[in-house]
């Protein structure tokens, strides 16, 4: 990867933005607001990653092993499992969705972080109380809703750090000096004002205050549909609509189908995720409505696709054209984005009653949410990652090696892991479909499935130690400068060479 320029005052995006030295904060004192309060964020969200990831392994090995650390209470299956998704949720995609939304919103307005110390207030009360969460799951005390198990008085801890998280971006953005608000800045707004919605609604009608009956599985299936797609999705886009254009070397194709795209998301994003309700004891027009909002959803899919497609062909140069085979951050991003495309499709076919009758309830659905947690909001976000740290310290990363082996072990533990179980999960419903099928036999002939997704999560595993390693290096590397001057002072050496920074 190329050495992190800190003197480039040029941010390409949508219809292109150049800003003026004499009129804007520099690139380097952009990057300087931010390097702690994202440190911060970076490193607690990767650790929370390979917690849940290794959670999600044992809980993997559980499924085709049962007898697999049987003796402890603490590692049962149904604890487990929600504990790996609350850490790969909160723990890792939500605060690192955050920090590179800070730095995105910086980067566009040409502006310092506002309010730098609330932020690492902020992240410290979100660990506090994502690690109050995990561990009150890992010892029983759930509240048995998908997505949103972690005990109630967490829900509050969550609410006031994301307000301090959403006052610095939306001071940010208020204080940029960028008058074009790009398509990134319009997702990162958006999902800035859906998430406390969406979080706060779910956590009072179904745990502070809870509704009755078969409201109880609307609400959650509404909850867990509108995290992904109006909280995580914008973040992810956003990622690709900074990066694809930045790094092909050209403007976005189209404004006009970047605007559609959210537009769409934005008035019909809220009713998708019902579709599992298709068949249960609701009213006929709630999972209806459901499923044409994913079909809608679809549309925006391949129009997004579509631009980001034509931004590419329009690179002129051979080296733009063949960026992705060198360019670490292009590859994560153009995996994340077919992900995002293939999800897309697989969410609206998903939602056809037809298809619903045999994937609902089987490890098809866990397939499709691994699609989107790993290989969309993941990959995405781990381009971001490689992009934003080495020019918050300034310091290369130590390993190309590594992050090609990440990249390898990523994209082939997302595509094991959900063809594994997608397939599984077809095969299973149309046994279970079939009266004069055993449920034994049912579950004999997953086995192999589920034994490729565990092989898939290994690899995931795998990914992310590499990137952890290379990235304490780096952290290492970055260190050291500022530990050599400290001992010279302490030492009384008479030193007065200042650390030196890598451009």
């Amino acid at each position: 990867m190329s050495a992190p320029s800190s003197t480039s005052l040029q941010e390409t995006e949508a219809s292109g933005g150049v800003c003026n030295a004499d009129e804007h904060d520099s690139v380097a004192e952009i990057d300087a607001s931010c390097r702690w309060p994202l440190l911060l964020l970076f490193t607690s969200g990767i650790l929370w990653l390979v917690l849940g990831t290794v959670l999600a392994l044992i809980a993997a090995i559980k499924l085709h092993k049962g007898d697999f650390l049987a003796d402890t209470s603490w590692l049962t299956l149904g604890r487990i499992r929600p504990a790996s998704m609350n850490a790969v949720l909160y723990g890792f995609s939500s605060q690192v969705g955050i920090g590179v939304a800070l730095w995105l919103m910086c980067r566009l307005g040409h502006v310092k972080l506002a309010f730098q110390w609330p932020v690492i207030v902020a992240w410290k009360l979100w660990n506090a109380a994502v690690t109050i969460g995990v561990v009150a799951i890992l010892a029983g005390a759930t509240t048995g809703f998908e997505w949103l198990e972690m005990p109630r008085g967490v829900a509050g801890m969550l609410f006031v750090a994301y307000a301090l998280f959403g006052i610095s971006l939306v001071a940010t953005f208020a204080m940029r000096r960028e008058s074009e608000v790009f398509p990134s800045q319009w997702y990162l707004l958006a999902a800035a004002f859906w998430f406390p919605w969406i979080y706060s609604a779910a956590s009072y009608l179904l745990i502070v205050d809870p509704v009755r009956g078969a409201l109880q599985a609307s609400i959650s299936g509404w909850f867990t549909g509108n995290l992904v797609t109006l909280w995580l999705t914008p973040i992810g886009l956003a990622g690709i609509f900074y990066f694809l254009p930045r790094l092909s070397g050209q403007p976005l194709h189209s404004r006009e189908l970047a605007s559609f795209g959210f537009w769409v998301l934005l008035f019909v994003g809220n009713f998708g995720g019902l579709t599992g309700l298709i068949g249960g004891p609701v009213p006929k027009w709630m999972p209806a409505v459901s499923t044409a909002a994913n079909v809608c959803l679809l549309v925006a899919v391949i129009s997004n696709a579509w631009n980001w497609r034509e931004t590419c062909r329009a690179s002129c140069t051979t080296s733009h054209r063949n960026a992705w085979k060198t360019d670490s951050v292009l590859r994560f991003i153009f995996f994340g984005a077919f992900a995002y495309l293939v999800h897309g499709v697989i969410a609206a076919l998903m939602s056809m009653p037809t298809v619903a009758s045999v994937t609902n309830f089987t490890y098809a659905v866990v397939a499709r949410n691994n699609l989107v947690l790993h290989g969309f909001v993941g990959m995405v976000l781990f381009g971001c990652l490689y992009y934003i740290i080495p020019r918050l310290v300034q310091v290369n990363w130590p390993s190309e090696s590594s992050i090609r082996a990440h990249f390898l072990c990523s994209a082939i533990g997302v595509l094991l892991l959900s063809l594994g179980l997608g397939i599984g999960g077809v095969l299973q419903g149309l046994k279970l479909a079939n009266a004069s099928v055993p449920f034994m036999d049912v579950v004999r002939g997953t086995v192999p499935f589920v034994g490729l997704s565990t092989l898939g999560v290994l690899l995931l595993l795998i990914g992310q130690l590499l990137f952890l390693s290379n990235y304490l290096k780096l952290l290492r590397a970055f260190a050291e400068p500022m530990v050599r001057a400290v001992c010279s002072v302490c030492c009384g050496c008479g030193s007065t060479a200042k650390p030196g920074v890598r451009s």
